[in-house]
């Protein structure tokens, strides 16, 4: 049974998917450093989700404050 391949993420070279390679799934150090460093630069950002932006301001809660009903006692 052959081993899978893969491409590398920073350098899209295939590879065998190998637990020999400590670097998976990037194919070498130096590929791993590269994507490390373009995350800790924000070139990868993940998106945030509308619903987490609408609680985003003051503005906002108020708005939602006035949305929610009394509670009755």
């Amino acid at each position: 049974m052959s081993k899978p391949t893969v491409k590398c993420p920073t350098c899209q070279k295939n590879q065998q998917w190998d637990s020999s390679n400590p670097f998976r799934p990037f194919c070498s150090e130096r590929c791993k450093l590269v994507d490390l460093g373009a995350w800790a630069n924000e070139e990868y950002q993940i998106p945030e989700s509308k619903s987490a932006s609408n609680y985003s301001s003051a503005e906002d809660e108020e708005q939602i404050d006035r949305d929610i009903p009394p509670t009755m006692h």
